[in-house]
């Protein structure tokens, strides 16, 4: 079974939060949004007996780890991080990614990297969301079906302001809907609502223990975990209402070196080797897509991501303008959706 805690291929961390951890002297650390953790298993280990130094990796939600460099900006305890949008991007703009220029990232779309190089699509993904197939026998298709009585207190989505999944609910809804219309749907979703999370990646391990029935989640990482993880889900994609298509949009990992990093050289060769085509080719593997597009998205679990998606139409989304609206956003759910509820926010992992 995946469980979404802080692992390291040289040690394992047992907290959350901000709380500072020793890392050793000559090792490279990685701050990484949760989803991943097979493929580091999976390719880190050579790396690390080519440069003979070890990868600590810290993994938290998208936001969470971004939140953490943010607090260490002074003093950066980390060399990489991958994250997803729109935390990559508040990143950049903030002063804690330090520009590099990869050669592997020239086969990256202009569209899915920064202009400067503060960092690069790393793995692509979508935007799901997941139910346990095991209990879930009519699959919801729109989002008013997430209204239904039936899933009172069987929702649950992460939390926006620290997670890329939880901030996503908020894109496509408003993608689909308008923003007002958007936020009066999420208020009455809280209705049905059990809690929010910290990350993503522990509310698969709900879902398939049907302590949930339905969460917000991606693809990626959903597949990853119903066939590694030996977990009970399967990933939906909702359509705005009756007759329409579901709908998505991509939500990749992005990658960059953070600003004066410990040990910044070798976090320089990390991400050449990451996005090295070798280990781009092993990224369907974990159901991902290569973020490289001279590398195909191949194999049997390639096959599983096309059939996923298909028939999924996918949208577009303005970075940008998610990053204008991203506070006012947050401090509108909190308010607004969540306001006088008292549902927990920070459910860190399943007891």
């Amino acid at each position: 079974m995946i469980v979404r805690t802080l692992v390291s291929t040289a040690a394992v961390f047992a907290t959350f939060g901000m709380a500072t951890h020793a890392f050793a002297a000559g090792e490279v650390v990685l701050y990484t949004a949760d989803g991943l953790e097979n493929l580091y298993k999976d390719v880190l280990p050579a790396f690390e007996k080519k440069e003979g130094v070890k990868v600590a990796i810290v993994t938290a939600g998208s936001g969470e780890v971004v939140n953490r460099a943010t607090v260490e900006k002074d003093s950066p305890k980390a060399d990489v991080l991958v994250t997803l949008p729109p935390f990559i991007q508040q990143a950049g703009q903030t002063g804690l990614l330090q520009t590099y220029q990869s050669v592997n990232y020239t086969n990256v779309p202009a569209i899915a990297k920064a202009s400067d190089g503060s960092w690069a699509t790393f793995v692509n993904n979508y935007f799901s969301f997941a139910i346990n197939p095991d209990k879930v026998k009519t699959e919801p298709k729109t989002f008013a079906d997430l209204l239904d009585p039936a899933y009172a207190g069987k929702v649950a989505y992460s939390n926006p302001a620290t997670a890329g999944d939880g901030m996503a609910v908020i894109i496509l809804t408003t993608s689909l809907m308008g923003e007002d219309p958007a936020f009066d749907y999420l208020k009455k979703l809280e209705q049905n609502a059990k809690f929010h999370t910290k990350g993503t990646g522990y509310l698969d391990v709900l879902l398939s223990r049907d302590e949930i029935s339905v969460a917000n989640g991606d693809l990626q990482m959903d597949l990853d975990d119903a066939a590694n993880g030996g977990l009970s889900i399967k990933p939906v994609f909702l359509a705005a209402k009756p007759g329409d298509k579901p709908t998505t949009f991509q939500l990749p990992y992005a990658i960059g070196l953070i600003k004066n990093g410990p040990n910044q050289a070798v976090g320089k060769k990390l991400i050449d080797y990451l996005m090295s085509a070798d280990v781009q080719s092993k990224v369907p593997d974990i159901y991902g897509i290569p973020g490289r597009t001279d590398v195909p998205l191949a194999g049997k679990n390639g096959e599983v991501v096309k059939q996923a998606i298909a028939g999924v139409h996918l949208i577009p989304v303005d970075w940008n303008q998610v990053m204008a609206k991203k506070a006012d956003w947050v401090a509108r759910w909190k308010s607004s959706v969540i306001g006088a509820s008292n549902k927990p926010l920070e459910v860190v992992k399943p007891k």
